[in-house]
């Protein structure tokens, strides 16, 4: 592993550090409490606080050192496998992103965010094309259509009804074309407008809490090859 590798890798993670140069290695220091040093030989020794960033880092080096090991305050452990990833779009219902989030971690998986990404000077639309290209552990969407906009027909204002923001269906289209329909979960209030029925695809709706469709995701996830774990029903 190198020294941006690692840098890049806490960026997406959300970690907040402090970088310096010590002794043939580039050393980090995360305000959580863990330590990572790069050695210019590609290793990596893990110290400080035991986390799941932590773990994180051990399974991003897995292959890197002999037999997946990686180095703990200088001793060898085994690597843990990453957790399967799930990309995560939504629009201006954070409390619902929340919600979902929470869920998503319960079930053993890792949400990805899009404004939690790094831009590294990419548009919106560009940032959801580098990261979905990147993470090929990304192999399941849930997107979400909440109550943020309303619109009508032209000269139909009779017809007002709640819609996603334009955006969301933007992004929407994006990860079926990249992900495939049936690995792409529709997640919807029951008040929203859904677009436009495409055969295949998959609606979940639910009235207030997200909590309300932990079963029927469950299900969703089962079906797409994944393990979620039941401790989250």
């Amino acid at each position: 592993m190198t020294p941006d590798e690692l840098r890049k890798f806490l960026t997406l993670k959300g970690a907040r550090f402090q970088e310096e140069a010590i002794q043939h290695a580039t050393q980090f220091r995360c305000s959580g409490g863990e330590t990572f040093a790069v050695y210019t030989s590609g290793r990596v020794v893990l110290g400080g606080k035991r986390s799941e960033l932590s773990q994180a880092v051990e399974a991003l080096e897995e292959g890197v050192v002999a037999e997946g090991a990686v180095r703990y305050g200088g001793a060898a452990v085994a690597a843990a496998p990453p957790a399967p990833s799930i990309f995560i779009v939504y629009g201006h219902d954070e409390t619902a992103r929340d919600a979902l989030e929470l869920l998503l971690r319960r079930m053993g998986f890792e949400p990805i965010i899009l404004a939690r990404l790094a831009a590294a000077g990419d548009t919106i639309i560009e940032k959801l094309e580098r990261y979905l290209g990147e993470h090929g552990n990304v192999g399941f969407a849930c997107v979400l259509l909440t109550p943020d906009d309303e619109g009508h027909r032209a000269a139909h204002p009779e017809e007002k009804k709640y819609r996603a923001r334009q955006n969301v269906i933007l992004e929407l289209g994006m990860v079926l074309a990249r992900l495939g329909r049936r690995r792409v979960a529709i997640l919807h209030k029951q008040s929203v407008e859904l677009p436009s029925d495409i055969a295949g695809l998959i609606y979940i709706a639910f009235q207030e809490r997200v909590e309300e469709l932990t079963a029927d995701l469950f299900k969703e996830l089962e079906s797409a090859g994944y393990t979620p774990n039941l401790a989250a029903l």
